[in-house]
């Protein structure tokens, strides 16, 4: 394929790593004869790293081994994650490279998509949204003020965010995963 081809969450190969292409825009020549420069922003998703290239118009990239399989987290175990693929039943440890930015989200037995190199699970995708309940947080102040305020509170998962300041211990509330915020009661 070609630079030209590059689409918003497409996985290219660059310097024999998986690429998640994160943002894209095209810079047009003003000069006679320029080319036009296809500017990405990308995340290796062997190191986690965001980088930026530019491409040439008409450049040829190589488009990654990677496909996308359903998976369901099994369990943690200190600082790794236990990932199971829902069709060939094959299990994965998960490092915290992995597993760490997503292990606030997920609960036993939460669906997920696994992302895999050449036979080797590099990334890990939790539902957009979930839902899980509040274990820690201060009480509720009522009629404090007018003004909308928020508290931090700590999830079941042992993560900690800001929620609305009339959410009480034990109420279940979604999250927004890509993002890590807080979106409704549930």
């Amino acid at each position: 394929m070609t630079s030209n081809d590059l689409k918003r969450g497409q996985v290219i190969q660059l310097d024999s790593a998986p690429c998640l292409v994160l943002e894209l825009s095209s810079q047009s020549p003003s000069a006679r004869g320029g080319n036009t420069l296809i500017k990405t922003k990308y995340r290796n998703l062997l190191t986690g790293q965001v980088l930026e290239k530019a491409f040439k118009g008409g450049e040829r990239v190589d488009a990654a081994d990677f496909e996308k399989r359903k998976g369901q987290f099994l369990y943690a175990e200190d600082d790794t994650g236990v990932f199971m693929d829902m069709e060939s039943y094959e299990q994965y440890e998960l490092g915290e490279e992995i597993f760490g930015p997503v292990k606030g989200f997920l609960l036993d037995g939460t669906e997920v998509i696994m992302g895999v190199f050449e036979g080797q699970v590099v990334s890990i995708e939790p539902p957009m949204i979930v839902e899980l309940v509040v274990a820690e947080t201060e009480p509720v102040i009522k009629n404090a003020t007018a003004q909308a305020q928020s508290k931090e509170a700590v999830l079941e998962t042992g993560m900690a965010l800001q929620v609305p300041a009339y959410l009480e211990v034990g109420e279940k509330v979604k999250i927004d995963t890509r993002e890590g915020r807080f979106v409704s009661r549930a």
